[in-house]
């Protein structure tokens, strides 16, 4: 049966994962995962020699006027010069990219010299249109070309050309984002039916000239819209429209060749932002001649299905983020990378595949999982650290839990260090009698009033108070932190304790009739402080011969009575109001002439 915990790490890891794929279907993620996109399935490559481009550039609009200059018999002259200034080395197929609509009124000798061109040679292909008005694409937003359930109004070429030229349509889909990286297969116009694309037709022309056959479109589900692999920006020759006009341009260079003419400079606006370079623009007659290089090629992308891939997204980034919630930060980290660089991979594979996922979807949600687990589990830490400090400071001397803290890993292993200290044992006199004539409540709460008093003395002298034994309190100086005056700062901790217990021992007489005291001692010299233990259980204490001493010392001082060793009295100096007790008294493990002597007070020196 799942535990509560882990429930709770489910529904949240559902609940995120369910957010994070509602996000990647209404497009919030589509700006940064296109261009990811972009950059990684559209990469620039050696063009086809087949194919060249005569540009209609800024130098031709300088020779021959503006745009609307270019006249029908200009284009007739270009088809007669490219199919007859050496007849055995003529191009596969001519592309006009322009439309020639209507005939022209002022001058139906250039319709009639263009049509008669393109009839003569056979090998020339113009361009012509679906006629969509603003409303249509309104309505149509998501994909403006429908050809499945709309035939549009055809413009073709102007009749006498409409019979003697091959045509496709100019019409591209509509990106949401002003990026071309789709290309339209056929559009479904009125008269004509499914009208194949300027490039496509251009394609199948040049494979018939070949002698070859057309390999196999790509797919489109019905909506004629197919994802479009650029290989060049450019597909110049180097020379341009007004060349071939003037008659400088060598048969060789177009010889056998798909020769492309069409606008060629920026105020013609028939240049476009790309997926292979956003900021170059391309200009059309390249997109086409892309499109071309394309079919001959024969191999295309397909994008896998949008459902497909957020289902992928919704399981992924459950278990990333069942993974991370409250994972250790180098599991994290490897889960993280694992699954970033993994997924990109595996697009790559796909990519040679044919397939197109959604590079950044998995990528960037897991990023996000894993800088929420990151910054969540750091939030978490400081509040059990907290936790922690604000439990364990009613145990732990404050000096001690900083060293903890700050200190890390290393400040609670296992492990001690040689220092001098002053250890200081307090216990109560008279406590056993105490507890067996008193009820155990009452004994608890004495007991908490004397601990009280003598943890209180310790921190207020800045002792780290080690333990509790029973009736016993243990604390020391000098440790973990080196202190000015240690053994003074214990003697006075001792002396607030005899105080205070002769006024708690007043309450106490008044309250239960029983009255008892304390009885410490002081000793000063070295002893291993550290982390004594286990790795599962650890004390921050000291031990060895001073500490022993120390509480043999406490062992026979009377109630009310500080003892002190000879090296505590050495270091108080005259400071110490001190009463030498010789070797009157015994301890165990110690010589006949351990001085032992019984602290008074402390005087006020004048450096104080």
């Amino acid at each position: 049966m799942i535990s509560k915990k882990n429930f709770l790490r489910l529904a949240d890891a559902l609940l995120v994962a369910l957010l994070i794929t509602l996000v990647a279907k209404v497009g919030w993620l589509d700006e940064i995962d296109l261009r990811l996109c972009d950059k990684f399935f559209q990469e620039e490559g050696a063009r086809n020699a087949d194919i060249i481009v005569l540009g209609i550039d800024k130098a031709t609009l300088n020779k021959l006027g503006p745009n609307s200059s270019i006249r029908r018999r200009d284009m007739a002259q270009a088809i007669s010069y490219l199919n007859n200034h050496d007849p055995d080395a003529r191009p596969a197929v001519i592309g006009i990219d322009g439309l020639f609509t209507g005939e022209n009124s002022a001058d139906p000798e250039g319709d009639k010299l263009l049509a008669q061109a393109a009839a003569q040679f056979g090998n020339v292909v113009v361009g012509s249109e679906a006629d969509l008005d603003d409303e249509d694409i309104a309505e149509e937003s998501a994909n403006p070309y429908a050809p499945w359930d709309k035939t549009w109004p055809w413009v073709p070429p102007f009749p006498a050309l409409k019979e003697s030229a091959a045509t496709g349509h100019l019409n591209a889909p509509n990106e949401e984002d002003g990026i071309t990286r789709h290309d339209l297969l056929y559009v479904n116009v009125e008269e004509r039916g499914q009208l194949y694309s300027f490039a496509r037709v251009i394609y199948e022309k040049w494979c018939d000239y070949k002698g070859l056959e057309p390999k196999p479109p790509p797919k489109t589900e019905g909506n004629g819209i197919y994802y479009l692999t650029f290989t060049a920006k450019s597909y110049s020759c180097g020379k341009n429209f007004g060349d071939l006009l003037a008659g400088t341009i060598s048969s060789e260079v177009y010889r056998d060749k798909i020769v492309l003419i069409g606008p060629y400079a920026p105020g013609m606006q028939d240049a476009f932002p790309t997926s292979l370079d956003r900021a170059d623009l391309m200009y059309g007659v390249d997109i086409h001649a892309n499109a071309i290089q394309a079919f001959q090629g024969g191999k295309f992308l397909y994008e896998a299905g949008q459902s497909t891939q957020l289902i992928i997204l919704f399981i992924v980034t459950c278990l990333a983020e069942f993974f991370f919630r409250r994972g250790k930060m180098k599991h994290m980290l490897g889960g993280w990378l694992i699954i970033s660089i993994g997924w990109l991979v595996l697009c790559e594979i796909f990519r040679r595949q044919g397939i197109i996922l959604h590079v950044s979807w998995i990528p960037l949600s897991v990023s996000v999982l894993f800088i929420g687990a990151v910054a969540s589990n750091y939030i978490l830490a400081r509040e059990e650290k907290e936790q922690v400090t604000a439990t364990f400071e009613r145990y732990v001397d404050p000096a001690v839990m900083r060293q903890l803290l700050d200190g890390g890993s290393k400040s609670v292993k296992l492990g001690g260090e040689l220092k001098n200290i002053a250890v200081l044992f307090v216990d109560i006199r008279g406590f056993t009698t105490m507890s067996e004539e008193l009820s155990p409540t009452t004994v608890v709460e004495i007991l908490n009033r004397y601990l009280t008093l003598t943890t209180a003395c310790i921190r207020r002298y800045h002792g780290t108070l080690d333990k509790f034994v029973g009736d016993c309190t243990m604390a020391f100086w000098n440790a973990p932190l080196e202190q000015e005056r240690p053994v003074e700062l214990a003697c006075r901790a001792a002396l607030d304790m005899i105080a205070g217990s002769e006024k708690l021992g007043a309450e106490l007489m008044e309250r239960h009739g029983r009255k008892i005291s304390f009885g410490v001692g002081i000793h000063w010299g070295s002893a291993v402080v550290g982390n004594i233990g286990t790795p599962f259980r650890m004390d921050y204490t000291a031990i060895g011969d001073t500490v022993n001493t120390a509480a043999r010392l406490e062992a026979n001082a009377r109630g009310g009575t500080i003892l002190i060793s000879r090296a505590v009295a050495d270091i108080l100096g005259a400071r110490g109001n001190v009463t030498s007790l010789g070797n009157s008294i015994k301890l165990k493990g110690k010589s006949e002439d351990f001085e032992i002597l019984k602290l008074n007070s402390l005087n006020e020196t004048e450096e104080e």
